[in-house]
């Protein structure tokens, strides 16, 4: 099936709150300050190597910000996609497809060893197509396996949980995947951010700022020995 095919079947299929909710944040991304985070003083992460894995329909403040957060912070900072995508990305709205971003590597082509953590950003199609791509999956338990940060927001954690590494852990996300965390065996808190053991979770964009601050605290102290899938 296409990807634009795809990706319209899967977001017919979003409940009516969903659907209100994208309506709202196209409203407060209009803002010109939305998604602006200032640098960290006293906080660098050069040298640091980060995946941001996301496909078509991603949300896009939950991958820009966060993206650029780490590239002032000095990260390293690169786009990986399917085997199926094209040289760009893009996100997906209540207003339709956004502007698209540059994909740097494929599962099938890039070592998730390469890199010293993983960003996922929700939007409901995105992570919902990734963890249909079996190379997707493994990427993503690799850095369980390791004890290397790990940062998913809003519908991220779905690829949480087909990796199966959620089980007693503690973690947020927005509230429609909550039952499927739940089922999978994590503990699931509604607050702004939950961080635990190097994994860093939030509900939604607005709770953006928060996810941020924790996202780099937690890739800056490096491996966690709590963390494991």
């Amino acid at each position: 099936m296409a990807v634009g095919a795809h990706l319209s079947a899967t977001i017919l299929a979003v409940n009516d709150l969903e659907l209100e909710w994208h309506l709202h944040q196209s409203r407060v991304t209009s803002s010109p300050n939305y998604g602006k985070v200032q640098p960290m003083p006293n906080r660098t992460l050069n040298a640091r190597n980060v995946a941001i894995l996301a496909t078509n329909g991603f949300e896009n403040s939950e991958l820009r910000a966060p993206m650029e957060a780490l590239k002032d912070a000095g990260a390293v900072v690169r786009i990986i996609s399917l085997p199926d995508t094209n040289e760009t990305i893009r996100p997906l709205s209540s207003d339709g497809w956004g502007e698209g971003i540059s994909v740097d590597a494929t599962v099938d082509q890039q070592s998730p060893a390469d890199f010293d953590a993983l960003v996922l950003p929700g939007g409901v199609a995105n992570p919902d197509k990734l963890r249909m791509n079996d190379d997707a999956v493994a990427f993503v338990r690799h850095f369980f396996q390791e004890g290397k940060p790990v940062a998913a927001i809003c519908h991220g954690p779905w690829m949480l949980v087909e990796a199966d590494v959620v089980r007693d852990r503690k973690l947020t996300s927005y509230p429609s995947i909550r039952t499927d965390l739940e089922n999978a065996g994590a503990t699931w808190l509604d607050q702004e951010v939950v961080v635990d053991q190097g994994l860093v979770t939030s509900r939604r964009p607005d709770d953006r700022p928060a996810f941020i601050e924790k996202v780099l605290e937690e890739i800056g102290e490096g491996v966690h020995t709590g963390q494991h899938a």
